[in-house]
């Protein structure tokens, strides 16, 4: 089953760093997003990997084909023309398929574009953004037990903002970044059957959230499974801080693998 990371992105929110990278290579702890995400997924067994690229996807490529170099050590013997090279990473089994999905294409238009590399009844989907505590086994579990095109996972990040309940000019409470809302928001990690490619368009302005998600709701094809764990997506660089501060202070609740 592969996995399809959306990558094309500009990420205009996060200026100071995707001046010179794409957004899913803006590093947590010293290595991109985007790995982080993919790491979640091989944990769980799914370790085939479509990227839909972009915006500098160039970047993505160069860090992917120079994987061995750059998270283990080589010797170089200059007399002989030979690299010796000595794997120090756990992603052994992983395969990256890298696609160039146009610069200014859309989410859906990316998804559709890749459509010829998807050799299996269901894929995953996610953004190159969002990390989670996410047991995807269960979200798949869920999506080939319902028999309908589409899950979506609904989560409910914490707010951050004081949330007042009043009546009239009286604050009755006040709850500091409630994170219990009865209303999700999509976590942006999907599983698909290939028959969701007939509702998309390679057109470049084809996007996945409108649209196409909109008529597969409709249609009554779209399932929702809440996830109630840690999610958090990384749209701006307080996000980045936030994210690189559970790095650091060993609380990130997104690190389920064990190397």
């Amino acid at each position: 089953m592969k996995v399809v990371v959306l990558c094309g992105g500009q990420g205009t929110r996060l200026r100071e760093e995707t001046e010179v990278k794409p957004k899913p290579m803006v590093e947590i702890g010293g290595m991109p997003i985007l790995w982080h995400i993919m790491k979640t997924y091989a944990h769980c067994g799914f370790d085939d990997f479509v990227l839909c690229l972009g915006y500098k996807g160039q970047v993505i490529k160069e860090f992917f084909y120079n994987y061995e170099m750059l998270t283990g050590d080589f010797t170089i013997d200059m007399s002989a023309g030979r690299i010796d090279m000595y794997p120090k990473h756990a992603e052994k089994n992983w395969k990256v398929t890298l696609v160039d999905t146009g610069l200014h294409s859309m989410t859906g238009a990316r998804v559709k574009r890749i459509e010829k590399f998807i050799d299996s009844d269901t894929f995953l989907l996610t953004y190159g953004d969002g990390v989670t505590d996410l047991d995807i086994r269960k979200l798949v579990d869920f999506h080939q037990g319902h028999g309908c095109i589409g899950t979506v996972t609904g989560v409910c990040p914490p707010s951050r903002y004081g949330e007042l309940l009043i009546r009239g000019d009286q604050v009755i409470s006040f709850n500091e970044k409630p994170g219990d809302d009865v209303n999700s928001i999509s976590g942006g990690y999907f599983v698909f059957d290939r028959r969701f490619f007939e509702y998309l368009s390679e057109d470049e302005d084809c996007i996945l959230e409108r649209e196409p998600m909109r008529k597969l709701a409709e249609d009554g094809q779209l399932k929702v499974f809440n996830h109630p764990g840690f999610w958090q997506c990384m749209d701006t660089y307080r996000d980045h801080k936030y994210l690189n501060d559970l790095w650091e202070t060993n609380r990130a609740s997104w690190k389920v693998w064990d190397d």
